[in-house]
Parts: structure tokens; C-alpha cells; sequence
């Protein structure tokens, strides 16, 4: 073989190699996006209330840190996550994201409002999130959009029952997001999960919710987090889901009911 020859050769099989090297560049950063893996979560406050079907183990999780458009109250970056920690399918379940004192849920996608004389006892905003299946070890996230009044504190709560809103299988919360550093003269104000807000305004001196969720009166179940709100017996227990799997109904336990004991 001529010098020439060889040389092409080289040259072709360089070439060859720049242009493995660049798909591959191309190719990897995408497949690790299109990972469904969940993002870093917290599910501070949450808590299991009652025996999920064996192999089934649902859990939820929420961002660690959020902010606040000052200019406009939209939240960002607030996603919450329904997860199947177990080694079964879940079957049918449904997600509930209800929004407390000044964090009011806008909208879900692929989600239904809540009727607000159905919402659970000092909420002010709720949706219902069915989910068909989900496998063991799977999760499926949902982007919400909110509104956050900083002059006031701010929860949200994430119980997931059965399809037929009969059971409550988990419950995170109310959980509050805040600020004990108010940045009213910034674009955004972070809040981190699991922190009581501060509100810039005087009225924020007083520290409410401190010491609270720890108890709870007659037919009151207590708060799975800390918050300083406990939802009525029944809030996260008994529900109707409307004709089509769509909508989800928040009744009162019978009193029979909310004299059993709770595993």
C-alpha cells in the first residue's frame, strides 16, 4: 500500500472516531433528560395513616425550596410528587394537592378543582389528581401553580387515597413553606419547606403556628406536619369520586367511623 494510501486510511479512521465522539456528545446529555427519575424531594410532614394493599407503599414528596414573584404572588418550581415505594403495582389511586391560608392552588394539569364547599375544613383550594397505575418503584409528578400571599403563612397538603376516596393510605401536612428572612424589595422571595413565614409586614411578628399541630380537639385528626392547622376528621378520609374518576369530594366521617381507632 502506497504512502498515500495509508495516510487516507488514517485520516478516515480519525474522522470516523471525531464524528463517534460528537453523536455521543449529543446523544448521552439527552438520554439523561429523558430519565424519569424524580428530582431532589422532601416528604417532610408526611406521614402513613392507614394499611396500603400489601407490596404497595405510597408516599408523596414536595421541593425543598420554592420562591414567590413579588411583583405578581406566582409561585415557581412547586411540583408535587405521588410515589410507589413498594414492590407492587398501586392500582387506581388519586392525589389530592390542597392549598392552606395564603397558598392558593390555581391550577393542575390533568387535574380536577375541588368544589369549594367540599374542601376540607380551612383550606381554601384544592385539586384532585387520579392516577390510573403506578408501578412499584415508580413516581408521577405534577406541576403545580400557586399563589403565595406573603403578608400571611402558607401550607399545603398531599394525602393520597384509594381510587374511591374511602381510605387514606398517606397524608403530607399541612406542610408550611416560608421565609424567616423576608426579601419584600427583591424580584423573588425563596421559601424553603417546612418554615413558617415570616410576613414582611408587622402584622409577621407574631409567631403563629409555633408549638402547634402537636394535638388535636374532639374529632379533629392532627396534623401529619408542623403546621398550626388540623384537618377535621374525614378532610382526607371519606370521598366520592364523580362519575368518569374525575372529581373528588371531601365528606365528614360517620360518627361510628371516627370512633374506631385508627391503625
Amino acid at each position: 500500500m502506497s504512502s498515500v494510501a495509508r495516510a487516507r486510511r488514517r485520516a478516515g479512521a480519525a474522522g470516523s472516531l471525531l464524528t463517534a465522539a460528537v453523536v455521543a456528545a449529543l446523544v448521552l446529555p439527552a438520554t439523561a433528560v429523558a430519565d424519569d427519575t424524580p428530582g431532589q424531594g422532601s416528604d417532610e410532614g408526611g406521614k402513613v395513616m392507614s394499611k396500603a394493599p400489601d407490596g404497595v407503599e405510597p408516599t408523596t414528596t414536595l421541593p425543598k425550596k420554592i420562591s414567590v414573584d413579588n411583583a405578581t404572588g406566582k409561585t415557581r418550581d412547586l411540583v408535587a410528587t405521588v410515589h410507589n415505594k413498594g414492590t407492587k403495582d398501586s392500582g387506581k389511586i388519586s392525589l389530592a394537592i390542597v392549598g392552606f391560608d395564603g397558598l392558593t392552588v390555581k391550577d393542575v394539569p390533568g387535574c380536577t378543582p375541588i368544589p369549594k364547599n367540599k374542601l376540607a375544613k380551612g383550606s381554601n383550594s384544592g385539586f384532585s389528581c387520579p392516577v390510573s397505575n403506578l408501578a412499584a418503584g415508580k413516581s408521577k409528578s405534577f406541576p403545580v401553580s400557586a399563589t403565595f400571599d406573603l403578608s400571611k403563612t402558607g401550607k399545603i397538603c398531599l394525602p393520597v387515597q384509594s381510587a374511591d376516596g374511602r381510605t387514606t393510605f398517606w397524608q403530607q401536612g399541612p406542610v408550611p413553606f416560608g421565609t424567616t428572612s423576608p426579601s419584600p424589595n427583591a424580584p423573588v422571595t425563596p421559601l424553603l419547606l417546612d418554615t413558617v413565614n415570616k410576613p414582611a409586614t408587622p402584622a409577621g411578628d407574631k409567631s403563629g403556628g409555633k408549638g402547634a399541630g402537636k394535638g388535636a380537639g374532639k374529632g379533629e385528626l392532627p396534623s401529619t406536619g408542623p403546621a398550626d392547622r388540623v384537618l377535621p376528621l374525614g378532610a382526607v378520609g371519606a370521598t366520592l369520586m364523580a362519575a368518569g374518576g374525575a372529581g373528588l369530594w371531601w365528606t365528614r366521617r360517620r360518627p361510628s367511623e371516627a370512633s374506631s381507632p385508627t391503625r
